[in-house]
């Protein structure tokens, strides 16, 4: 009955455990790659932003795509309500580390707020669980460029300092993928 109350509760709240194979409780699988904050690249490992304490991973589909540009500005700019509530941030995609340091860093995206990790194998998506659509290859980005790589469903998970799934926050419009997260991040931490 407590689960089924969670589970209704983060509903109402945009947050589904249903859309994603990682469920509410699973321990998410550690990861280590390449990334970029502030258009350099460096080495990110997850489990030493658990250390510090709960993390947002969200995948998105391609740097610079539509709705992928909005979600990235809206994390950084709540980006201070998520720090004030714990949590830190990682964007992860299909994308290789070039567009990766300037999308990073550029100030309508990611603003040098978070960093947005590496997956071009689709390695980290598949070990969340998450399908990798080889069939939206081809694609141009807001700036017209082509997309050389597949992509995955917008999906973020919300993991504990233990490395738990808390909340999936996934199949809605980028903007509500971001409140849901946050509203999820604010609940555990008014919980703690």
């Amino acid at each position: 009955m407590k689960k089924i109350l969670t589970t209704a509760a983060l509903a109402g709240l945009g947050v589904s455990s249903a859309l994603a194979e990682l469920k509410e409780g699973d321990v998410a699988p550690s990861f280590t790659t390449q990334a970029s904050f502030a258009g350099k690249a460096f080495t990110y490992a997850l489990k030493d932003q658990l250390r510090k304490g709960p993390v947002v991973v969200y995948f998105y589909p391609t740097a610079f795509g539509g709705g992928c540009s909005i979600q990235a500005h809206a994390f950084a700019q709540n980006f201070e309500r998520f720090a004030a509530a714990g949590a830190s941030i990682v964007g992860v995609s299909l994308d290789d580390i070039g567009r990766l340091n300037a999308f990073s860093a550029d100030p309508q995206y990611c603003a040098s707020k978070f960093p947005v990790a590496s997956d071009v194998d689709g390695r980290i998506a598949r070990s969340f669980d998450l399908d990798v659509n080889e069939s939206t290859r081809g694609r141009k980005d807001k700036r017209g460029v082509v997309v050389d790589h597949g992509s995955v469903a917008r999906t973020t998970f919300i993991l504990n300092k233990g490395g738990q799934v808390i909340a999936t926050v996934g199949g809605v419009a980028p903007l509500a993928n971001v409140e849901a997260a946050l509203a999820a991040v604010q609940k555990v931490a008014a919980a703690q």
